[in-house]
This record gives structure tokens, C-alpha cells and sequence, in this order.
């Protein structure tokens, strides 16, 4: 019987994290050891890929701006600067709460941009999500959108794109017409798009005096919604501190609910009777946030009235992402 030949496998020439390419999870992995893409370094870039990014927005000009078109505002835009101002071709770069036909993204026949924020994404960081779409549109041919994936785990995110030194200005609009300038060349699909965002959009406003409060209107009763920047513990320990005292109202008839928590920010929800609107709360809100400015000045421990209003406000506390 003729004698085997020992196996030898080739030497594949060793690479750098930064070289090895994304390949298939059970192929072999790249950098030469032996074992599939998955347990090797396919695991630390899926574990990139899922690994839930708390506060996306952190950094950004804006974040609670960001934070409440992303979770509360039906329709609204905001003009976005990028770092590197805006390439040759492309006039100008705009975010819009959501698109026709919930597109990523789009290109305009113009060359403009319109990056759509409330989308699902594909990985942890909605930032890398966003930033990934917004480099593929700036380069897609006009007139076309850009259709959703998961963005490479070493790829750029929002806060490296976006001018920092920028301002976040959202304009609320009452409806989505701002998705179509042009509404007699529309074709049939976003014009029915179009119509059913419309009736589906509930009347929102943003409050002028105070940052990140959003008035809206539903069917039984109004509500304000309002994105505070505070550590969450610190903001429940003044937001119970004005509760016991009976100053967390933001006048007759309106009542502090609770709150919930979105993208790493804690978001106070108030009742409002049906009749009251944003302008009847913009002199109540700015004068509460002058007694929630003391109120989170103050490091006295809680008193037994204050540590039970803080439990009825986080038993009340949901969380959306």
C-alpha cells in the first residue's frame, strides 16, 4: 500500500486587524488561522455590528432636537452642515423625519438630499447607520433613492460628518408636502404615500422658549413632550422635588404623568386639557424650567414625600430605545 502524504496547508501571509476583509461567516477567515470568519474575527465585527449604542446622538449640536424627531415629531427638517462643507453637485443636505415610501434616503433631480431618520436600522448605532446612508446618497445619481443596509462596523458615524460648530434648527411642518416640489410630475406610489402619512400625522408643535418641548394634539387630550439633557437620577430627584411640592404643573388643569427614556435621554410627558395649546404653554414651560433649573441645583437627600413622588414617576417611566 502506497504510504499517505502528510496534509500541509499553504501559508497565507499574515494581515493586519485593519487588512482582514468581511467574507462570508463560515468561509475561512482572512488573516490565515485556520478557523471560519465567525469564530474568528467575524465575531468582533458582528459584536460591533449589534452592540447597542445608548446616546447616538451625544456630541451632536442638538441631540435633544435629534432625540425627539426620532421618537415623537411626525413631520419636520431640519438643513444639515457637513464638516467638509457640501460636494460639487449637491446644494444642500436636509434631514427629514421620514420619507415617501420610508426611503433611507434620496436624491433629488436637483442633486439636493434628504436623509430620512425615522427608519429601522440595520445595526446598534443608528449614527453609523445614518452616516453610512448620507455618504451613498451624496454620491447616487439624481432622481434616485438609496435603499436600506447594514453599514461596514469601521465606517464613519453622524458626529464625524456633521459640522460640529453647526446649529440643529428643526421647522415642524403640518404635513409632508415638503416631500414633493413639484406634486403634478409625482408619481401614483408616493402620492398615495403621501396621502396616507398625512392623515396618519398627529398636529405637533415645537415650543419657542424652552429647547426640545413638543406640543401635540390627539383626539382625548393635548400633551407636551420635552427631551431634557440632565443625568436621568438627577432629573428625577428635582422632578420629584417639584412633584411633592406641587409645582411640577404647567398651570391649571395640566399634570406631570411620568416619563420615559429614549436613545440615553429621560423625556417628561405632561397632560394638557384638550382646549390648551403650544402658544397657552410657553409662559408656563419657561417658568418651569426655571424651577427645575433650582431644583436640580439642590444635593439635600430626598424627604420621605419626595422619595414617594419619585417612585410613582419611575413607575411610570416606559423605555422606547
Amino acid at each position: 500500500m502506497a504510504k499517505k502524504r502528510p496534509q500541509t496547508r499553504a501559508t497565507r501571509p499574515q494581515l493586519t486587524d485593519g487588512e482582514i476583509p468581511v467574507v462570508g461567516a463560515r468561509e475561512p477567515c482572512p488573516c490565515g488561522s485556520g478557523r471560519r470568519y465567525k469564530a474568528c474575527h467575524g465575531r468582533a465585527a458582528a459584536h460591533a455590528v449589534t452592540e447597542l449604542v445608548h446616546r447616538p446622538f451625544e456630541g451632536l449640536p442638538g441631540e435633544c432636537d435629534w432625540v425627539a424627531l426620532r421618537e415623537l415629531v411626525p413631520a419636520a427638517t431640519v438643513e444639515l452642515p457637513l464638516k467638509d462643507g457640501l460636494p460639487e453637485g449637491v446644494p444642500s443636505v436636509t434631514l427629514a423625519t421620514v420619507l415617501p415610501m420610508a426611503w433611507p434616503a434620496l436624491r433629488r433631480d436637483d442633486g439636493s438630499v434628504l436623509l430620512g431618520l425615522q427608519n429601522d436600522t440595520a445595526s446598534g448605532d443608528i449614527s453609523r447607520d445614518l452616516a453610512d446612508t448620507l455618504q451613498r446618497a451624496l454620491t447616487a445619481e439624481p432622481g434616485t433613492p438609496v435603499q436600506a443596509r447594514r453599514a461596514p462596523a469601521d465606517g464613519p458615524r453622524l458626529q464625524d460628518l456633521l459640522d460640529a460648530e453647526g446649529t440643529f434648527e428643526p421647522v415642524v411642518h403640518s404635513g409632508f408636502e415638503f416631500w414633493i416640489p413639484d406634486t403634478e410630475n409625482a408619481t401614483p406610489e408616493v402620492t398615495a404615500s403621501l396621502e396616507r402619512a398625512n392623515a396618519a400625522a398627529i398636529p405637533t408643535v415645537k415650543l419657542a422658549g424652552v429647547g426640545a418641548a413638543y406640543w401635540c394634539e390627539t383626539s382625548e387630550k393635548n400633551h407636551l413632550r420635552w427631551v431634557m439633557p440632565h443625568p436621568e437620577e438627577q432629573l428625577l430627584d428635582a422632578l420629584a422635588r417639584l412633584h411633592a411640592a406641587g409645582r411640577s404643573s404647567l398651570g391649571e388643569g395640566t399634570r406631570l404623568v411620568g416619563s420615559f427614556r429614549a436613545h440615553g435621554l429621560t423625556v417628561p410627558v405632561w397632560d394638557l386639557p384638550s382646549g390648551v395649546g403650544a402658544d397657552d404653554v410657553e409662559k408656563p414651560a419657561a417658568e418651569f424650567a426655571e424651577r427645575l433649573a433650582a431644583a436640580l441645583a439642590s444635593d439635600a437627600p430626598l424627604t420621605p414625600e419626595e422619595r414617594r413622588a419619585r417612585g410613582g414617576l419611575t413607575n411610570r417611566q416606559v423605555t422606547l430605545s
